[in-house]
């Protein structure tokens, strides 16, 4: 140890925490965290200053980015220049400022991730929003201190005359804090500033009428408002992002085509790892992905598969790409050198604040300035009042300071005035020259006078703050790139699919479709029907319901279980092709089959689904009813609707009010009808109690339905084609679980019971053949009769044929269309038929 020093033991724990505290802070206010005031960073308000003191602004050439970053480096930042010109080159990029500060030249990399050229190779000069950021620098706006070498001065803030924390924002990893601020518009900033001028009081939700949400660069589309009021409320909060995506028609193929990606995202990752999850069958129904973006704009393209649905397609791009990404909004800036989280208000009032500040300096600078150079033209009005006294004072002095000093005395002016007159030259003599001297006066008198008003009243200078504001508006102001969709939060996206009526079939084998139901024609009673769909042989459509596109739909299956879906998810085919096999689209077990289906409006809505009920029957005559908020949740493997006794199985479900009255019909021919109310609300997992005795053993329920009006009546329908309508009052109400009274006189002619239903005039009714023909007939076509009648002939039956699937759907004028001559299933033509009625009517 040399001679004169002394080891001082420390601590090494105190030593750390202080050592450590100390880097933090620097990080937090030297490095990571924005200024409020101004929104900068300290090596972004480096870089604007360098170039400023370099002359490089917005109308001069560009200079080398090299010699920029040697300026900032050299004289105000000393740190690594690749730090520098990185937080350069961003200003430079249009796709990572709302609006950018630097004017590059060269390659500056690229929304792919391209790495710029180097510096040496690339120029670049001021914006002119950033000229507007300096405005005023010079007039001792903004306090100045030392640089790290003590030779200098930099600013600690710029004067701004534009709020660029907002309309750029910022993101930063300081140490144990971070900041992630969005861009906003600056033409809403600008008015939301403003309306807070006006109204200092006013409320963040009034200020969200001017500042909608954030802007970004990018474009795209910002879904649902939550996550923006939110953050403008409390400073935290989480956007999200979507890319905007259209439908278009490329070469005879469906494609999705992307013209605006989120802020922030890599579009060549993005495209890639796209791509690795349609190679990994992660994302089904894309062929091919191009990237055909040029000079004028992004365009990304995903070409479809022939059978894909666009909408499912791009709702799974948005579930599983970065085509859906989130912004995580953490407003913290440094306030007063501290950090701290903003909300929407406090940073317009800061940026405010700062403006004012920077007004009353600028003004107390001019008048300071006004009033010397007053001092100065007082001096030179009294000389040009005595000017040949003047004269010969001067000769007669032997020096300067002699000259300087009898005036002073002569003329009781200051040093300042007399150095002026000395040095004042001959052509000031004119008498021109001397009216100017004092029309300037007066001039600078009135502009001495303006000042002081100024810095006396407050209004004053408020409306010099939304002057400025109007300018930058009215120079740099622009149309919104993000649009908002306020209603976003779902999955899927209902707004862009029409909300049309459409069918849906389920074959016996289980596949699944809709079809737009203006495809089905009418038909008079007693035709031969027309060909509905190709299935494979030995398969029939079993179950056929109408909805519209936007409904949730619940599967029920034979086993008791409950799959959910929305309507538009279900592949959509022509009224002749096979569709879809359920399995793949709903987790159902192998040897489960879909057997009841209900559509229903929106399961979000609370007073909805605790107002309606599911009433499920069974092969066997159980019923059971549970509230639609038990199914209101669903879960990707089902959930269970009913327990399921052995050798029964589920049956029908229907949403009922709760006031309904259930009917329940069995093959022998009888139907029971007994209030909804005798049957208590169980969960979901009960089994039900007894709706109806059935017969003997062979006996089994065909069909339920849920009668809401007294209105309706009831159609039922015999496996050979016969059916009829009877008044629902034919049916006396009586306790549940009894026998059931006669509905159909069921005879060797007409065959078994196959189907009930409840209907009014107003009903079109559809039945199929197990041999896939269909039919469809206005109901009002079909009298009323009495409930122990065999009925009359609906559809003429093959001998190996029978009935397979009755469903009523909505009548619709426009679908009348008597005359068409009807197709049979070998494609001959068959004139439409009403001759064969039968003698039973």
């Amino acid at each position: 140890m040399a001679e004169g020093e002394k080891l001082i033991p420390i601590n090494i724990e105190d030593e750390m925490k202080s050592a450590y505290i100390d880097y933090s802070m620097s990080v937090i206010v030297s490095r990571a965290l924005p200024d409020v005031r101004d929104g900068m960073k300290p090596v972004h308000r480096r870089v604007l200053f360098g170039m400023h003191e370099l002359g490089v602004r917005a109308n001069t050439a560009h200079k080398k980015s090299a010699r920029i970053v040697g300026e900032v480096l050299g004289k105000y930042h000393p740190h690594g220049d690749t730090s520098v010109y990185d937080a350069m080159v961003r200003m430079a990029q249009e796709w990572s400022l709302r609006y950018m500060l630097v004017d590059g030249q060269g390659n500056f990399g690229s929304i792919d991730g391209d790495s710029p050229a180097a510096m040496r190779y690339t120029e670049a000069r001021m914006q002119k929003i950033s000229e507007d950021m300096l405005a005023d620098i010079d007039k001792e706006t903004v306090d100045h201190q030392l640089n790290f070498d003590d030779t200098l001065q930099e600013p600690t803030v710029l004067p701004t005359r534009v709020p660029g924390l907002l309309i750029n924002g910022a993101s930063g990893i300081a140490v144990g804090m971070a900041t992630n601020m969005p861009p906003h518009n600056l033409t809403e900033v600008v008015n939301g500033t403003q309306a807070y001028i006006d109204n200092p009081d006013i409320e963040i939700d009034e200020l969200m009428q001017h500042i909608k949400a954030p802007d970004f660069p990018t474009g795209g589309v910002i879904y649902g408002y939550e996550g923006v009021r939110e953050a403008f409320h409390t400073g935290r909060g989480r956007v999200v992002m979507r890319g905007k995506a259209t439908f278009d028609e490329v070469n005879g193929r469906e494609c999705i085509i992307v013209h605006e990606i989120p802020y922030q995202v890599n579009k060549a990752d993005m495209i890639k790892k796209t791509a690795d999850l349609v190679n990994d069958k992660k994302i089904e129904g894309i062929s091919n992905i191009r990237d055909e973006s040029d000079r004028n704009g992004m365009r990304i393209v995903f070409v479809l598969k022939r059978d894909a649905i666009p909408n499912i397609v791009l709702n799974t791009l948005y579930k599983y790409t970065a085509l859906q990404s989130s912004f995580s909004v953490n407003n913290i800036a440094l306030v007063k050198g501290r950090p701290q989280m903003l909300n929407l208000k406090q940073l317009i009032h800061y940026f405010v604040e700062h403006r004012h500040e920077v007004v009353v300096r600028r003004t107390e600078y001019l008048l300071r300035k006004a009033e010397e150079r007053a001092h100065i033209l007082e001096g030179l009005i009294i000389a040009s009042d005595n000017i040949d006294e003047v004269i010969a004072l001067i000769r007669a002095s032997s020096n300067a300071d002699e000259a300087r000093q009898k005036l002073i005395e002569r003329f009781e002016l200051s040093e300042i005035q007399a150095k002026a007159i000395v040095e004042m030259r001959l052509r000031q003599l004119t008498g021109l020259e001397q009216d100017k001297l004092r029309s300037e006066y007066e001039e600078l008198m009135n502009t001495i006078d303006d000042y002081k008003d100024i810095l006396a009243k407050k209004e004053r200078r408020m409306e010099i703050i939304k002057e400025e504001l109007d300018e930058i508006r009215d120079k740099y102001g622009d149309e919104r790139r993000s649009t908002i969709e306020y209603a976003g939060g779902d999955v899927s996206i209902t707004d862009l699919i029409a909300d049309e009526k459409v069918v849906i079939t389920i074959s016996h084998a289980g596949y699944i479709k809709r079809t737009s139901l203006s495809e089905y024609k009418k038909q008079n009673r007693g035709g031969v029907g027309q060909k509905a769909s190709a299935t494979r042989n030995e398969d029939f459509l079993e179950h056929l319901f109408v909805g519209t596109n936007h409904q949730y739909m619940l599967f029920f299956t034979q086993k008791g279980k409950c799959f959910w879906m929305r309507v538009f998810e279900i592949p959509e085919g022509s009224r002749t092709s096979k569709g879809r096999a359920i399995q793949n689209l709903i987790n159902i077990e192998p040897d489960d089959k879909v057997k009841a289906f209900i559509c229903t409006q929106d399961l979000k809505d609370e007073d909805y689904i605790n107002n309606h009920y599911v009433i499920m029957a069974t092969k066997k005559g159980q019923v059971k009813k549970t509230a639609l908020e038990q199914y209101s949740r669903p879960r990707t493997n089902g959930i269970n609707a009913i327990t399921i006794r052995e050798d029964d199985e589920l049956l029908e479900a229907k949403l009922t009010t709760g006031d309904s009255q259930v009917m329940l019909a069995v093959k022998s021919g009888k139907a029971i009808r007994f209030e909804e109310s005798k049957t208590r609300p169980m969960g979901r997992n009960a089994s039900g109690v007894r709706g109806i005795t059935l017969a003997d053993k062979n006996d089994e329920v065909v069909g339920m339905v849920a009668i809401e009006d007294e209105e309706t009546e009831i159609l039922v329908v015999a496996e050979n084609g016969y059916g009829k309508r009877s008044s629902i009052e034919d049916y006396r109400i009586t306790n549940r679980g009894g026998k059931g009274v006669k509905t159909i006189n069921v005879t060797e002619k007409t065959g078994k019971l196959v189907a009930i239903k409840n209907v009014t005039d107003s009903d079109d009714l559809m039945i199929i053949n197990k041999s896939g023909i269909a039919i469809r007939m206005a109901v009002e076509d079909l009298r009323v009769m009495g409930r122990a009648t065999q009925g009359v002939r609906l559809i003429k039956v093959r001998e190996d044929d029978a009935i397979a699937a009755v469903a009523k759907v909505m009548h619709d004028e426009d679908d009348v269309d008597d005359e068409v001559d009807e197709i049979s299933e070998d494609g001959t033509t068959i004139e439409n038929d009403e001759t064969q009625t039968d003698n039973n009517e």
